[in-house]
């Protein structure tokens, strides 16, 4: 069922990316109320609000009179989202202003908030803004690391708005669980790989998988908002936008992936094995493509076992090789078989691994791979077994930082 969303636009450049936030909400079916600053409305006018949403657009609070507008607006509301939010916006909500219909809907919101920053860097990191948005969080809401990369004119930084659809996701599992962003894992370092991995034939082709690398970017995303210094080691998920406060590392390969973690491991404290890793590659990889009917057509392809990673990190954290690395996680694409269903099977794989906790999927007939929702089970070192609800992938990443996050704690 809908939710009723209001969508706070201030003024800055990136209030154009308001109108895909608005288009998603409206395409979920929620229902949308958009309210610009007055300054918004000098970067996209009233009307394309008003299009977007099918809602009037007010700034002001002497408007709507008899339905008292900037009190009913915040009351009736299921989640308010601010999009982009400037310094000067941060800072009337920080100090509790109510001099627009914005600010006096922020008053009275007893919903969750979720502010999604954007400015230049040199306003992200001023000692006033770093205050403001610690005082809103601790007041309750939720806000947004913002993403690094091009700003207006030629400046790079941290202090991009992070894509519609990004904000989209975590707005939704604030809407789907309310606890869903706390600021839980501040200090913490989690090493997350994510994608398929691609073993070359030649210099064209490979053998690879269907992983998408989505499940994967959605567990780094939520990781990073609550707190953590994320860094997600990506192959081939390159249809994917960056998320936003993450470092990035791009392999291609099983080896690469293994190398990039062997490297980065041993200064994490949780590492997430979500990348869907080759169990075999080629012994022989062609200089050249292979041409058909040449004499360099292959009459089969011999494999030899590619390096387990996951294996391997549990192995060295057991020789004191990784005495920081506290929770190592595993996944298992499963399906069953003549010998036992997809839980037997993924019982089996953690005795086998010893990582502390493994997230099992059931795959085959559209389930998981490259899907936006999935479903299945968290299995614990300790024989604790949980049921991850079908839901999207942003959800069950949620539930999955949340035992990363307990055993962090424990």
């Amino acid at each position: 069922m809908g939710k009723r969303i209001v969508v706070g636009v201030a003024g800055g450049i990136a209030a154009y990316k308001a109108c895909a936030l608005i288009r998603a909400f409206t395409e979920a079916g929620h229902q949308v109320r958009v309210i610009p600053t007055e300054s918004a409305l000098n970067f996209v006018g009233a009307a394309t609000f008003e299009a977007l949403s099918g809602q009037p657009v007010h700034t002001g609070v002497f408007t709507e009179i008899p339905e008292v507008a900037h009190v009913r607006l915040g009351q009736q509301a299921d989640l308010v989202v601010v999009a982009p939010a400037t310094a000067d916006l941060l800072s009337r909500a920080a100090a509790g202003r109510a001099d627009d219909l914005l600010t006096a809907t922020l008053l009275t919101a007893h919903c969750p908030v979720l502010f999604a920053p954007a400015m230049h860097t040199e306003m992200w990191l001023h000692p006033a803004t770093v205050d403001n948005v610690a005082t809103l969080r601790r007041h309750g809401a939720v806000v947004l690391d913002p993403a690094a990369g091009r700003l207006t004119g030629v400046d790079r930084g941290p202090g991009r708005l992070p894509e519609p659809d990004e904000i989209a996701a975590l707005a939704e599992l604030l809407l789907a669980r309310a606890d869903a962003l706390p600021r839980d894992l501040d200090g913490r370092r989690l090493l997350i790989t994510a994608g398929g991995t691609r073993e070359p034939l030649d210099p064209v082709r490979f053998i690879g998988n269907r992983s998408s690398g989505k499940q994967g970017y959605a567990v780094a995303r939520v990781a990073a908002q609550r707190g953590a210094e994320v860094t997600l080691i990506a192959t081939n998920a390159t249809a994917l936008p960056d998320p936003a406060g993450v470092a990035m590392v791009r392999v291609g390969s099983a080896a690469e992936l293994a190398d990039a973690v062997a490297k980065l491991a041993p200064e994490s404290d949780a590492l997430v094995m979500a990348a869907a890793v080759a169990d075999f590659r080629p012994v022989h990889v062609a200089d050249a493509k292979m041409k058909k009917g040449a004499d360099s057509e292959p009459s089969g392809i011999e494999l030899v076992r590619n390096p387990d990673v996951l294996a391997g990190a549990v192995s060295a954290r057991a020789d004191g090789q990784l005495p920081k690395l506290s929770v190592i996680v595993g996944f298992a694409a499963e399906t069953g078989d003549e010998n036992g269903d997809v839980l037997f099977h993924a019982r089996a794989k953690l005795a086998r691994k010893g990582c502390d906790v493994l997230v099992v999927n059931a795959v085959g007939d559209g389930k998981a791979f490259e899907m936006d929702h999935n479903a299945g089970w968290l299995l614990f070192a300790d024989g604790t077994e949980s049921v991850l609800e079908h839901g999207s992938k942003t959800e069950m990443a949620s539930r999955i930082v949340d035992a990363v996050a307990g055993l962090l704690r424990g």
